[in-house]
C-alpha cells in the first residue's frame, strides 16, 4: 500500500485518539513524514543530485581556476625554440598557476575521460571528436571543451603573456561576479553588409580567453558545432571525417564568429534583451555583460593594424600574438580573385576594400574572352614579380655572404697584427745577424696558435 502525506493525515485524524496519539503531535506527524521522504529521496540519489548541483553552480561567486591551458601538435619537451619562448612567458608571469599542454598524441584520451561513460556521458561529443581530421577544427573544439570541464585560461601557442593574469580582471570588477573575460579582436561594424568581409568584422578574440568550469555557453558552443558538422557532411554526402572547408566557413563553423555568434546569445539570456555588438564598438573600458568580461581590443589583440588596436607599449596589452602557429589558412584557402588576390590583403582599409569591390566588379561584366586576357596578363606580371623578388633575394644572399667572408678575413688579419705586436720576435743568442735583407721573416703563428702560447703551463 502507497501513503501520501494526505494519507497519512486522514489515517490519523479517524484513528489517532484511539492510538492514544496527542492532536498536537498528530497535526505535525504528516510534516515530519513528508521531510523524511524527501530526506531518504535526497540520499538515495546523493551522488546524482551532487553532480548535477556542482554542474550548475560549480561557477557561482568563486574565483577562476588558476591554470594555464595551451594544445599543440607536440609535447613540450619537443617544442621548437620559438614555441618555447612564448610557452614559458606564461609560468614565468604566473608562477603559482598550474601548466598543461594537450597534443595530438593525448587530446582523444582527455576527451574521452571527460565525455564518456565515467565522465559527462556524451557519447556523441566523443564520437564527433574522434571522427574528425582536419586540425583547426579540432583545435577549436577542444579549447571550448577544456574550458568547459576545468575553466582556467586558454591561450594559443603562439601567444605571449605580457601581464600576470591577475590583471586581466579590473579591479573595479569582483572576480566571483564574472564568468568569462574575452577581448575584442576585429570591429569593423562598417563592412557588415559586406559579402565576404561581413560574418568576420565584429567578433571576440578566441586565441586567448578564460572561463570558470561548466558555462553553459560553452556546452551551446560545443553543441551548435556538432549540428553544423553534421549539416556540412550532409551538404557534401561525406562522413565527418571527409569534409572539406574554407577559410571563412572555418571561421563561420568554429572560429571567432561562431565563438561571438554564442557569447552575445549567452548575454542576451542572461540579460533579458537582445543585445549587440554595438554595446561594444569602440568601447575604451572593459564591460561586465551577463557575467561575461569583455576587455578592450587592446587586451588580446593590440598591434593589429585595424580595429583602433593600439601597439603593445601600452599597459592595456595583456598578451603579444606572433601568429607562427597560424598557418592553418595554407589548407583551408580563403576566396582569392583570379587577378585581384584577397580582400582580406586589405587589413580593413576602406578605400583599398572600396577599390578592390570596384575592380571585381567590373571584371564580373567582362566578356569570357576580356576576363582571360586580363588573368593572362596578371600571371605574366606575377611570374615576373617573381623572379625578380627570387633574383634580388639571390643577390642578397650572395652580397651578405660576401660580406661575412670579408668580415672574417679582417678579423683574421687584426689578430695576427695584435699577435705580431705583443709577441716581437726576439734577437737570436750569439749576437746572430737578423735575417738578410730580403730574406722572409718567419710567418706568424695563426690565432689559435697565439691563444696557447699566452697560456700559463697547468702546475
Amino acid at each position: 500500500m502507497k501513503l501520501g502525506s494526505k494519507d497519512i493525515n486522514t489515517y490519523l485524524h479517524n484513528n489517532g485518539s484511539a492510538m492514544g496519539i496527542p492532536k498536537s503531535l498528530q497535526r505535525v506527524l504528516p510534516a515530519c513524514f513528508a521531510l523524511f521522504m524527501i530526506f531518504w529521496f535526497l540520499s538515495s540519489n546523493s551522488d546524482q543530485v551532487n553532480e548535477v548541483s556542482q554542474r550548475v553552480f560549480a561557477h557561482r561567486n568563486t574565483l577562476f581556476p588558476r591554470k594555464v591551458w595551451q594544445t599543440w601538435k607536440v609535447d613540450p619537451l619537443d617544442f621548437e625554440q620559438r614555441d618555447l619562448d612564448t610557452a614559458r612567458s606564461w609560468p614565468a608571469k604566473n608562477p603559482s598557476y598550474r601548466y598543461e599542454v594537450l597534443t595530438d598524441q593525448n587530446d582523444l584520451a582527455w576527451v574521452e575521460t571527460h565525455f564518456g561513460p565515467e565522465g559527462f556521458n556524451r557519447l556523441d561529443i566523443v564520437y564527433i571528436y574522434r571522427e574528425l581530421t582536419l586540425r583547426i577544427i579540432k583545435a577549436d573544439l577542444l579549447r571550448y571543451l577544456v574550458m568547459y570541464v576545468e575553466g582556467g585560461l586558454y591561450t594559443d601557442i603562439d601567444v605571449e603573456a605580457l601581464r600576470p593574469i591577475t590583471d586581466f580582471v579590473p579591479e573595479r570588477f569582483d572576480e566571483r561576479d564574472v564568468d568569462m573575460v574575452v577581448g575584442v579582436e576585429i570591429d569593423q561594424p562598417e563592412f557588415a553588409q559586406h559579402p565576404i568581409l561581413g560574418q568576420k568584422c565584429q567578433s571576440f578574440c578566441q586565441w586567448t580567453f578564460m572561463c570558470k568550469p561548466h558555462l553553459p555557453v560553452m556546452m551551446e558552443l560545443v553543441e551548435s558545432i556538432m549540428l553544423w558538422l553534421k549539416g556540412i557532411a550532409a551538404e557534401q554526402n561525406k562522413p565527418i571525417s571527409e569534409i572539406e572547408l574554407d577559410f571563412d566557413q572555418v571561421i563561420a563553423g568554429t572560429g571567432p564568429s561562431a565563438f561571438t555568434k554564442a557569447i552575445l546569445a549567452h548575454m542576451s539570456e542572461r540579460a533579458g534583451k537582445t543585445i549587440t555588438w554595438s554595446m561594444f564598438h569602440g568601447i575604451g573600458e572593459s564591460k561586465l555583460v551577463g557575467g561575461v568580461l569583455v576587455l578592450t581590443v587592446e587586451a588580446f589583440a593590440a598591434g593589429q593594424g585595424h580595429s583602433d588596436s593600439g601597439t603593445h607599449d601600452t599597459k592595456h596589452a595583456l598578451v603579444r600574438h606572433h601568429y607562427h602557429a597560424s598557418k592553418w589558412p595554407d589548407k583551408h584557402p580563403r576566396y582569392k580573385h583570379p587577378v585581384y588576390a584577397e580582400v582580406e590583403l586589405c587589413n580593413w582599409v576602406q578605400d583599398c576594400v572600396d577599390r578592390w569591390d570596384e575592380n571585381t566588379a567590373n571584371f564580373a561584366k567582362m566578356t569570357p574572352e576580356e576576363q582571360q586576357g586580363l588573368i593572362d596578363t596578371h600571371n605574366k606580371e606575377e611570374a615576373e614579380r617573381i623572379e625578380r623578388e627570387q633574383k634580388e633575394e639571390a643577390e642578397k644572399k650572395e652580397r651578405e655572404e660576401k660580406e661575412e667572408k670579408e668580415k672574417k678575413e679582417r678579423e683574421d688579419r687584426e689578430a695576427k697584427e695584435n699577435w705580431d705586436k705583443a709577441h716581437p720576435p726576439a734577437a737570436p743568442e750569439g749576437g746572430a745577424a737578423p735575417p738578410a735583407s730580403g730574406d722572409a721573416p718567419p710567418a706568424a703563428p695563426g690565432p689559435e696558435i697565439a691563444a696557447a702560447a699566452v697560456m700559463p703551463a697547468w702546475p
